[in-house]
This record gives structure tokens, sequence and C-alpha cells, in this order.
């Protein structure tokens, strides 16, 4: 298959188990919610061509465990990451204090990327134990893009991927930006004619 795009970028979904990484994943790429829960084994992988700021790009989604025995295999897949979406469940108190475990470890293992947190299963209103407020300051704190979500309903869901994917877009071309100006930087000085004598 020919490679037709201009942009390959590398996302990463990370969070606690059963958070709906996986929910998530599936209704952006497949547009289906399963209702059964099956856990994923070590890292599931998806991918989404489509047209953004006048660029074809394609998304390699990488959904990964979130239970601790899987953690070291996760962890060589943060390589080469574009952005990360770091998911908690509203209706899990529990995953939400994990943000900061997630945000830390990834920090320590990919240079600098646009992250995403997203508050997810906001269908869920009977059982939050999250606020969207709580969610909002949280990744003001930590320097993300927010948003709450819900597979089930559909919410959310495309404006999350879009909204990271713009993010990496905006990077990538401030980075092609700057390699430029360094090249340009690197031409030929120019050279000033000697005066020759003549004895």
């Amino acid at each position: 298959m020919e490679d037709n795009y201009d942009y390959l970028l590398k996302v990463l979904l990370i969070g606690d188990s059963s958070v709906g990484k996986t929910s998530v994943l599936l209704r952006y790429t497949d547009k289906c919610f399963a209702s059964q829960f099956q856990t994923t084994i070590g890292v599931d992988f998806r991918l989404s061509t489509f047209q953004i700021q006048g660029k074809l790009v394609k998304l390699q989604l990488w959904d990964t465990a979130g239970q601790e025995r899987y953690r070291r295999i996760v962890s060589s897949y943060y390589r080469g990451s574009h952005g990360l979406i770091i998911v908690y469940d509203i209706s899990n108190r529990e995953s939400f204090k994990n943000v900061t475990h997630w945000l830390e470890e990834s920090s320590s293992r990919t240079d600098p990327v646009p992250k995403l947190l997203i508050g997810n299963k906001n269908d869920l209103k009977e059982q939050r134990k999250v606020s969207t407020d709580e969610g909002r300051e949280l990744a003001e704190q930590l320097g993300m893009d927010f948003l709450e979500t819900s597979a089930k309903n559909n919410e959310n869901i495309e404006e999350a991927f879009i909204r990271l994917t713009n993010k990496m877009l905006e990077k990538k071309l401030v980075v092609e930006k700057n390699n430029a100006k360094k090249l340009g930087n690197m031409g030929l000085k120019e050279i000033k004619p000697r005066g020759w004598c003549c004895v």
C-alpha cells in the first residue's frame, strides 16, 4: 500500500485500566461501542487517516494496557510519540488521582509532546466522582488541553482527536520551520574578494 499522506503521527492512549481507552479508540476508528468490557493485553493498534489544515494526516493510535504487570511492555512504546491522550474515568476518583503518575511516567520516556486529558464516561452522570471543573483545573496545572467524553454516546470523541492532531501539527510545523532556518544558516558564507598586490 502506498504511503499517501503528508504527516505520520504516533499517538498513545494511556491511563488506568477500565477507564475506557479502548472504547474511546474504537468509537473513533471503527465508529462502534462494545458494551462488553475486555481488558487490553499489552498494546493494541489502530490507524486513522484524514484531512486537516489542508494536509493528509495518518495517525498511528496505540491503545495501552493500564495494569501494572504490562507496564514494562508499554514503556517501550512511548518512544517516538508525537502526542499523548491521558484518560481517566469520571466515576472513578482513583483513576483521576493517577493522572499525575501517568504524566510523570510519560515525561520520563518521551520528549515534550502535546497532551490531552480526557475525562471519559461522561454519560455516567449519577456515578460522577470527579467534577468537570476539577478535570479542567488539573489539565491547566499540568499544561494540557481538556475534554470530557462519552465513548458510549459518541460525545467529544472526534473532537478529542482533532484537537490533539491540530496541536501536534502546530508543533511539527514549528520544528520544521526551525530546522529549515538552521539549514539556511548553514549555507556558504560570502567570500569577499582579496586585494591583489603587483610587485
